[in-house]
């Protein structure tokens, strides 16, 4: 472990709730906020990411937010020892260190001391791959991805480009197969302590009522505004990774008059009910991650006050 005190995580879907509780607890136990998102890290990429508010950031020290220029790339490689850094700043300060985000991936880099080789990323063979599949069509690259690594490609649909993409980049980048990098990245010890709970859900409905009151929350707040500003600074072409962020690709065609905004507004609803049932699944998957629902078992929303007081009993009996 490279320091002794214990972290507190608080894990979860989009819009389950974590920014407000990770809010109270860091209040409740003296502690500071280290962001685990992969779109807040950017600067300018405020509303469609739920950036935690000025007066939230006022009240409690945030890090791991707008770190990076939206023009640059940033993956778990860069996150991973930033975070651990501020976490080691907070501990040093007698302050408790409070991981709050959505994020699985990040997290997990976190958890063990740094990303694993893999995420070692090569923009320009990943550019070549696209455009490939882009040509010769996605069954294609699904094709290339199986020739050297079958069992990636048994587990990635051949739709999924971006993932197929990824693979094949891991193993010519590295010269090993993602299906062997994950398998090693397993037995990978953590390096710090913590106890992560996770915001969930007994009736998905709730949830999703959230995410659609967020999106038009959001829209009211100027997420059309914000992604026209991106949109024009040319944002989109030179970061994939903010080209494909949840909350503004579903904005641009709008924006270019392809299609009207509600039916934007109601693709992006969509899209990000996706999103946090693949968030779900993955922390569903992690042995240590410890739920605590936020509705009772006959999918009535429990109080604020009821949830956090949960927590905070969780947390003083584990820390």
């Amino acid at each position: 472990m490279i320091f002794d005190k214990k972290c507190l995580c608080i894990v979860g879907s989009t819009a389950s709730g974590k920014s407000a509780t990770a809010l109270a607890a860091a209040k409740r136990f003296c502690g500071e906020i280290i962001s685990v998102d992969s779109m807040q890290v950017y600067r300018g990429m405020d509303i469609g990411t739920a950036k935690p508010t000025a007066k939230e950031q006022s009240e409690v020290r945030h890090h791991m937010i707008d770190v990076c220029s939206p023009f640059d790339m940033f993956s778990a490689a860069d996150f991973a020892p930033a975070a651990l850094e501020c976490a080691k700043n907070i501990v040093s300060n007698g302050k408790l260190p409070i991981f709050c985000g959505g994020t699985g991936l990040y997290l997990d880099c976190v958890l063990r001391g740094g990303a694993p080789a893999e995420t070692a990323a090569d923009e320009n063979v990943r550019r070549e791959l696209l455009e490939f599949a882009e040509k010769e069509g996605a069954h294609a690259l699904h094709e290339r991805l199986r020739e050297v690594d079958s069992e990636s490609a048994d587990a990635i649909h051949e739709n999924n480009v971006k993932r197929v993409a990824r693979a094949l980049e891991i193993y010519i980048a590295s010269g090993k197969k993602k299906s062997d990098w994950d398998r090693e990245s397993l037995d990978v010890p953590n390096v710090i302590d913590t106890y992560t709970v996770c915001l969930a859900y007994h009736n998905r409905d709730i949830l999703y009522q959230r995410i659609d009151r967020r999106v038009d929350e959001m829209l009211e707040n100027g997420l059309v505004d914000e992604t026209k500003r991106l949109l024009l600074a040319g944002v989109f072409e030179k970061n994939s990774t903010a080209a494909g962020a949840i909350g503004y690709k579903e904005i641009i065609p709008a924006i270019r008059g392809e299609i009207s905004l509600d039916e934007a507004t109601e693709l992006l609803k969509i899209a990000t009910r996706r999103y946090a049932k693949r968030q779900m699944t993955w922390f569903n998957a992690k042995e240590y991650v410890n739920k605590l629902y936020c509705d009772s078992e006959d999918g009535e929303m429990r109080s604020f006050d009821e949830i956090f007081a949960e927590l905070c009993d969780m947390w003083m009996s584990n820390k």
